[in-house]
């Protein structure tokens, strides 16, 4: 039996306001035992349930909402080497080439576009920030440069803004958040995989010390190893599990626009809007890298973790204080097995986007680029991005608990290195060589005494 995947409110959440997410047939049912389980239906857990699937490793994916129903269908659009972690940038290098194979060799059309990113720049200091990211990545032979004021006339034409100079990748692009998990998804079902959506997963269960169940609430599923590709979920489910998963939610906005006619190609940011062009002839447009970041229970738990990159992202991120800290404060922590559990009473988490920033964001751009005047906003939607406090992802098995992974806290940067990442957590469930070091991503950074460091690239 299948059926579709769509986005269904359940729980706290009683209307859907994200982006229309393209259709997908997934499982009606789960396989009494597999491989592999997969809790997640983003970029990162389709990802590793595709990579599995095509090195013949049966796996399982539960999805507790829709597939791609939260971050994987809300981000920007783009997929950047520029501006990255240090760390970050081999897999990012690895991932830009399967997104080539992916669209190319596999056929899959994910809107992929190697069609450039600019980040534009009013002052020196600006300026300096960038050409200062270009010595971290001299080794790993990008093709990102500076440009001038002229060069940004021919790199984005039509463009009024007092602009000194940027930092351009032409090699950099974009594809479609709304459409590539669900391509991904149909793949990864092509090669053997099932992919259940409306099915939560309430936790493991262990044999011997080691992972031997995935217990979801329609039954359980015997595997020898499970992924955790949660998003900002992931921090709950860990908790129920006695594991610190040191982890905070950042809220950001987006909007739709179309009605531009001969806008720009290559996508751009500066500090008070951002814009990419859509497959669809129109524009994914925000107000810049303003996010709002909600005071909670957490907030305090990990403030001295995240002290160091909140006061780096001051200029950029907004604290709030209001009806989060209560419902984070109420929600359950621990749950037993054999109930429901959080996950099953907010399906999908669905913000209400900051129209205030994005009015302004849209304002900003219409003066920069008079052919954004005539824009008309179709949507707008905002999602939880999953941090942590070095800003880098974890992907990585967990020590003390053998068979039991996470691919999780990509900061913000999770869409482009979607792929990447799937691919080396199939490398590290299987024991194959990993497409890159994958050190920098190791859970026990957190608790292991490493000083943790981080890189505000963007």
């Amino acid at each position: 039996m299948t059926r579709h995947n769509a986005p269904t409110a359940g729980g706290s959440t009683p209307v859907y306001s994200g982006p229309p997410i393209e259709a997908c047939v997934t499982d009606a049912s789960l396989p009494r035992a597999v491989d592999v389980v997969v809790i997640g239906g983003g970029i990162a857990g389709v990802s590793t349930a595709m990579f599995l699937a095509e090195r013949g490793i049966s796996v399982a994916l539960c999805e507790k909402g829709a597939l791609a129903a939260e971050q994987s269908s809300r981000n920007w659009g783009w997929v950047r080497k520029m501006g990255r972690d240090p760390r970050e940038l081999p897999l990012m290098i690895e991932s830009m080439r399967l997104w080539d194979k992916l669209q190319k060799q596999s056929g899959l059309d994910l809107g992929f576009r190697r069609s450039g990113i600019v980040y534009l720049c009013r002052s020196e200091r600006e300026l300096a920030r960038r050409a200062a990211w270009l010595d971290h990545a001299r080794e790993f032979q990008l093709d990102s440069r500076m440009i001038d004021a002229a060069e940004i006339g021919r790199v984005l034409p039509g463009g009024h803004g007092q602009w000194l100079g940027a930092l351009h990748t032409p090699s950099d692009g974009r594809a479609e958040p709304q459409r590539v998990v669900p391509a991904l998804a149909r793949r990864a079902r092509e090669l053997g995989a099932t992919i259940v959506t409306d099915c939560a997963v309430r936790g493991i269960e262990t044999k011997a010390g080691r992972v031997a169940a995935a217990v979801t609430e329609l039954g359980a599923i015997s595997c020898g190893s499970v992924v955790l590709a949660g998003g900002a979920w992931s921090r709950l489910f860990c908790r129920n599990l006695g594991l610190t998963l040191p982890q905070l939610k950042v809220q950001a906005s987006v909007m739709r626009i179309d009605g531009v006619k001969n806008g720009p190609e290559s996508a751009a940011l500066c500090s008070d809007f951002a814009f990419r062009k859509r497959a669809d002839g129109g524009y994914t447009v925000t107000g810049g890298t303003g996010a709002i970041a909600d005071i909670v229970p957490d907030s305090f738990r990990f403030f001295r973790m995240f002290l160091p990159l909140a006061a780096a992202e001051r200029r950029h991120t907004k604290l709030r204080l209001g009806r989060r800290f209560v419902e984070e404060y109420r929600q359950p922590t621990r749950w037993q097995l054999d109930e429901p559990s959080p996950f099953e009473r907010s399906r999908i988490l669905d913000p209400q986007a900051s129209g205030h920033e994005l009015d302004a964001g849209l304002r900003h751009l219409q003066a920069a680029f008079p052919a954004f005047k005539a824009a008309t906003v179709r949507q707008r939607w905002a999602g939880f991005i999953d941090a942590t406090p070095d800003a880098v992802p974890i992907i990585s098995g967990v020590e003390g608990m053998p068979g039991f992974h996470i691919a999780t806290g990509f900061s913000g940067h999770g869409f482009g290195i979607g792929p990447g990442a799937g691919r080396l957590m199939a490398d590290i469930v299987t024991g194959h060589h990993p497409i890159v070091d994958p050190t920098a991503f190791r859970f026990s950074r957190f608790t292991d005494g490493s000083r943790l460091t981080f890189f505000t690239g963007l």
